[in-house]
């Protein structure tokens, strides 16, 4: 492993069992995250991102879910060897995890202050008074109001934007190593999202904090982003730089993506051209078509589609996984 690679993925593979057949929401999965980078983890709903954040943290809910292969090797470590109670160490301190939704992630009969304060009490061994103290610091970097008196609001007196801040909170409370952001900023006004992405390149400057972005917005991914790697039903289907992917996009499903973003500008409003779909949907992971999985919704699909591609780098220098792009 590089010695500035904080998180190596080599072969993951994340089941669940269905009483329908088994479905692979990580099917193969090979991820570098290197200190102080962010990369971006972009796809649409269903495609393994999410699921990918959880395999990492351990927390892949079992059943029916489970890890049935591939290894998570974080500073030299494989994290699916270590015992409940040195993964429990790891969680929250080394890495730390922005949950999608805070309101199932925050407990809603302790005060929030309580909950960032647990942070540093069981991590960074501080008795309740300092703990309280840093919990209601953290709420204020993260740009709530009034933190000293938030810290005493139970989760459902919050806002769902506020709810979602106080899990930043707690996730950035250890300065952790590798942070995990699950749509971070999803409930978040235009300003305060603002804040907070810049709350955490601080960090990555400051620390050398590596971050796995996981979102819906590709404009949050243009702008903090080192790299990007697409995901499709649970494979990555290209990646690259940030700006690369942007600029000349590879794989059919990664130009879809970016053909779908909103966009504003006169010449396109004149033309009066409308918002681009990508047609169909997410397959089902327990009846993917036979060869590339994104077939059936590829404009340009071909009969050597049939057959399986694998993930390779081609000329442009992106690592893709399609027939149709050159070597």
């Amino acid at each position: 492993m590089r010695d500035d690679r904080l998180l190596e993925i080599r072969g993951l593979r994340t089941v669940f069992e269905t009483d329908e057949g088994t479905a692979a929401a990580v099917d193969g999965l090979d991820l570098d995250v290197p200190q102080g980078k962010t990369l971006g983890l972009v796809g649409e709903s269903g495609c393994g991102k999410s699921v990918t954040a959880l395999s990492i943290m351990r927390l892949v809910p079992s059943p029916p879910g489970r890890i049935a292969a591939g290894r998570i090797i974080f500073e030299g470590k494989d994290l699916l060897t270590l015992n409940e109670s040195e993964m429990r160490r790891i969680r929250g301190d080394d890495i730390s995890m922005i949950f999608q939704e805070p309101m199932t992630s925050l407990n809603p009969v302790f005060r929030v202050g309580e909950q960032i304060g647990e942070v540093f009490r069981l991590h960074r061994g501080m008795g309740r008074k300092a703990a309280s103290h840093a919990a209601v610091e953290m709420l204020s970097k993260v740009g709530i109001p009034s933190p000293e008196e938030r810290a005493n609001d139970y989760p459902h007196q919050m806002s769902g934007g506020m709810r979602q801040r106080v899990m930043i909170a707690m996730a950035l409370a250890c300065d952790p190593k590798l942070m995990l952001a699950d749509e971070p900023s999803t409930a978040l006004d235009v300003t305060i999202q603002a804040q907070i992405l810049e709350l955490m390149n601080e960090i990555k400057r400051e620390k050398g904090t590596g971050i796995i972005l996981i979102t819906h917005d590709l404009g949050v991914v243009a702008e903090m982003a080192d790299e990007v790697a697409v995901m499709y039903t649970g494979m990555i289907v290209e990646q690259a730089s940030a700006a690369s992917i942007f600029a000349v996009p590879q794989h059919p499903y990664t130009i879809g993506l970016l053909k779908s973003i909103p966009r504003i500008d006169k010449d396109h409003a004149q033309k009066g051209r409308r918002l681009h779909v990508i047609s169909g949907i997410v397959p089902d992971l327990r009846r993917l078509p036979k060869g590339c999985t994104f077939q059936d919704r590829c404009p340009e699909v071909q009969p050597v589609c049939k057959e399986p591609p694998v993930l390779e780098r081609k000329s442009s220098g992106h690592l893709v996984r399609c027939w149709m792009r050159s070597a």
